[in-house]
């Protein structure tokens, strides 16, 4: 690890005139900002936001999957029409719900709730910088998020329901207005927010990766990173290269619905008669839409895996095992991303050589996957463990990630996913490996970084009551998915009473659906610790984890430009816990290595002379133990 005059530390000094005073006004501030901070906090409060509601749509399609004989009238002041004369359910916006719930929750809030918020709010002060690369940019990405959020949510109060094709929006189905009522205005406006999202995803995406590469301090390289920045770095090329896909897909369903192209659409026939359309394959929309449909996968997880690896290793004490394989085993889960979609697609009637292919390539990707559970095992193993709510989210994530991957492996074999495919087993795999380790990761970064965001401490007590409701309530509603889904039962069915081979599930449908009320409920506790802790939480200090990273060398409420005076430098690497010699049991990366010779390895004697030198460079002058003790 080089003594870092290698990183653009000179680009972000153009930043470093430090009469950086903004005189903001409400507007400017809170609203149209361009702080990176302010961002964040507002990407964080949409998502907070978003997640509620795709959680309550999910409660309402609990309840008909549970209690489907039950009279729901009492829900006709919230959904009004959509509740029919007897009180049950209308089936197509049982449809609606699901489909919303799946967007909302994979775009609106793991996506642009989790990678906005922690890599706006992380990057810049991770790496050393005093805001992003484009603050102009970067709040563009907000407000075009925030469109694309109003545009969505209006439609769910369309007449005719919102768009109800799933999230995937297979065609024909999402192509033909004519097929049911949420292929109609509903998925228009589907489309047209998808396209905000997307602009809003690659906007913000590029900012992400310029900051990172040319804006990071003196002595930040890239071998001295956080992992957190590595995850938010590769999550942003992921996005950066498969996003514009959908797009593509997304232009073409237009063309089909509103200008009479046939891309996706061929020998159709509606009420007997035939439409004009040929040529166009459905199968094509699968393959455009899964190229980005796996990555996203590891869009949403790899930044909760980031936030993982550092609060693992501060609240451990310990360095975290393995830190260059932590590295490329992301970089290979970024790789193979681009490689795996088509196992999405093993019932679509390829090729099954090509199966084979995707499926090899696919238990590949397991191999890096269980590099980062290893290292995370291996960091927890004999660590002086420190249980936080954060630390306990961070492995909570740990333990969805070892179950939901498991499963996968199951899914990833084309001969078994062909039984598999469609039913209660994929939902039951996806919603541990991605829905619940995404959001537990980002749970776990907002109690780590809630004192870096408002200056004050969540509630201790609050927050422990609601990671073990929430964890065990994760596991009671899907685990047992996975019985129903190996029974056969298919997902996106309105009601399990219409086979008599699934009777014999209805208890355990509705302790699934009891399960998933009681854990949507214990969210109100976090919501009410948040809001709550944001003006009247106890006082944080400055670096109340005693953590290593930069961002807890800024100011308490640091403002537009992070640190009042010279931007620090980086002298050593993030994750100096604990280390033999050392008189406390953390080293900040800002502390030199000439400044701590007790605990300095053989390796690191090396560069000591190196550093003195650019030290003298810059007029710094060293203060040492011995020469304080001298005073």
């Amino acid at each position: 690890m080089a003594v870092a005059n290698v990183s653009a530390h000179d680009a972000a000094s153009t930043h470093d005139d430090h009469d950086h005073e903004h005189h903001d006004n409400f507007i400017t501030k809170y609203i149209f900002s361009t702080d990176h901070k302010m961002i964040a906090k507002q990407y964080l409060v949409s998502g907070i936001f978003w997640a509620f509601i795709g959680g309550f749509l999910s409660v309402l399609f609990r309840l008909q999957l549970g209690f489907p004989d039950m009279d729901m009238s009492f829900l006709r002041p919230i959904l009004g029409g959509w509740i029919d004369a007897t009180g049950k359910l209308d089936p197509t916006f049982y449809l609606a719900l699901v489909t919303m719930h799946g967007t909302i929750m994979v775009f609106f809030v793991l996506t642009a709730g989790l990678s906005g918020t922690f890599s706006n709010f992380l990057i810049p002060l991770q790496i050393g910088a005093r805001d992003m690369a484009s603050g102009f940019m970067n709040m563009l990405s907000y407000w075009f998020f925030f469109i694309s959020g109003v545009i969505m949510f209006a439609s769910l109060f369309l007449e005719k329901g919102p768009a109800s094709g799933g999230w995937v929006v297979y065609p024909p189905l999402s192509a033909l207005e004519q097929a049911i009522p949420g292929s109609g205005l509903g998925m228009t406006l589907w489309l047209v927010a998808m396209v905000f999202f997307i602009a809003s995803s690659l906007m913000g995406g590029i900012n992400y990766i310029t900051t990172v590469i040319n804006l990071r301090t003196k002595g930040m390289s890239f071998s001295r990173l956080p992992l957190t920045i590595w995850a938010f770095f590769l999550t942003a090329v992921i996005g950066l290269l498969s996003f514009p896909v959908l797009f593509s897909a997304a232009l073409l369903l237009v063309f089909d619905r509103s200008f009479g192209t046939s891309f996706y659409l061929s020998d159709i026939y509606i009420g007997g008669e035939a439409l004009p359309n040929t040529g166009g394959s459905a199968v094509l929309y699968q393959h455009l839409f899964w190229f980005l449909g796996h990555p996203e996968v590891y869009i949403v997880l790899l930044p909760a895996l980031g936030i993982t690896s550092e609060v693992i290793a501060t609240n451990s004490r310990k360095p975290i095992f393995g830190y260059k394989a932590m590295i490329i085993s992301m970089l290979g889960i970024t790789i193979l991303s681009f490689v795996v979609w088509a196992h999405h697609m093993f019932v679509s009637g390829m090729n099954p050589f090509l199966g084979s292919i995707f499926m090899f390539l696919t238990l590949i990707i397991a191999v890096p996957s269980a590099v980062k559970v290893f290292n995370y095992l291996t960091t927890l193993w004999r660590g002086n463990l420190r249980f936080t709510p954060g630390m306990l989210f961070s492995i909570g994530l740990v333990s969805f990630f070892i179950s939901g991957g498991l499963t996968g492996i199951f899914l990833g074999n084309s001969a078994i996913d062909i039984q598999l495919h469609d039913t209660y087993f994929v939902v039951a795999h996806f919603h541990l490996v991605m829905g619940a380790a995404s959001f537990f990761g980002m749970l776990a970064g907002v109690y780590h970084w809630f004192p870096k965001m408002f200056g004050r401490m969540l509630d201790e007590k609050l927050g422990y009551v609601h990671f073990w409701l929430t964890f065990i309530g994760v596991y009671l509603v899907f685990f047992p998915m996975h019985y129903i889904g190996i029974a056969g039962f298919p997902r996106r069915y309105y009601s399990w009473t219409n086979f008599s081979f699934s009777d014999m599930y209805t208890d355990l449908n509705m302790f699934v659906s009891v399960a998933a009320i009681v854990t949507f409920v214990a969210q109100f506790i976090f919501i009410f610790n948040f809001f709550y802790s944001m003006y009247k939480g106890r006082k944080a200090s400055a670096n109340p984890w005693q953590s290593n990273t930069l961002e807890w060398t800024t100011p308490i409420n640091p403002g537009h430009g992070n640190w009042v005076g010279e931007i620090p430098s980086v002298y050593r690497w993030p994750y100096d816990y604990s280390k033999p010699g050392s008189k406390e049991d953390f080293i900040p990366q800002t502390v030199p290595l000439s400044a701590t010779p007790e605990s300095n390895l053989p390796h690191e004697e090396k560069l000591v002379q190196l550093e003195k030198e650019i030290m003298a460079e810059d007029g710094e002058v060293l203060v040492t133990n011995e020469s304080n003790e001298s005073k």
